[in-house]
């Protein structure tokens, strides 16, 4: 009876430890944000995927102002047949879809129970583009992933991730969709987020 009791025990330390490993992360302005773009052919041209390299988070038309987070579509100042139809200018279609990134990549991470929450104030986005929150576990060689994601509707979002030792765990936001002429940018809408400074990790 003894023994099963000391088991019983260690059973609900166990639970303890789970509990109090979980980590919350927030759209805290104040972490190191990182921008990539991934870049494909548009859908009615076979949607095939492209390239993808780091870009500054300015680039990415990703940016906090006051106590908010803002997403807005992709612009490409480049008049290039290969970013817009027929070339860039007011009123030109984009060539290729952007698929902008940013987000969080952090080394403490990896083997935690990760939440990932905030709130969206607003999305004005027209079709076809789209913005999600997500966690992204990537393998040591980032050449296979799982994620959590959540479409960015108004409201407040959660999602969370069980993750793994040895693995890159990223937190933050995609946008996607045609590049757009700068002058014409407005007209695609925005998204808007409550950015918040984190309490501190664990929970």
């Amino acid at each position: 009876m003894k023994r099963l009791m000391i088991i019983c025990a260690c059973v609900l330390f166990g639970l303890a430890v789970r509990a109090d490993a979980d980590v919350t992360v927030t759209v805290d302005p104040g972490k190191p944000w990182i921008g990539y773009m991934n870049v494909f052919e548009l859908p009615e041209n076979g949607g095939a995927y492209l390239w993808g390299s780091p870009w500054g988070t300015a680039d990415l038309r990703a940016w906090f102002s006051g106590d908010k987070l803002n997403l807005a579509p992709n612009s490409i100042n480049d008049p290039s047949s290969y970013w817009y139809t027929p070339s860039g200018g007011p009123g030109s279609t984009g060539n290729k879809t952007m698929d902008a990134n940013f987000y969080v990549e952090d080394a403490s991470l990896p083997g935690e129970y990760v939440i990932f929450k905030g709130e969206i104030l607003s999305n004005t986005l027209v079709q076809p583009y789209t913005a999600q929150a997500f966690i992204k576990e990537f393998s040591a060689d980032y050449s296979t992933w799982t994620s959590a994601t959540w479409d960015l509707e108004p409201g407040p979002f959660e999602i969370s991730l069980q993750t793994s030792p040895g693995t890159h765990v990223q937190y933050g936001f995609e946008t996607i969709g045609p590049c757009v002429w700068i002058t014409d940018a407005a007209s695609k809408g925005t998204v808007t987020l409550k950015s918040e400074t984190s309490s501190g990790g664990e929970t």
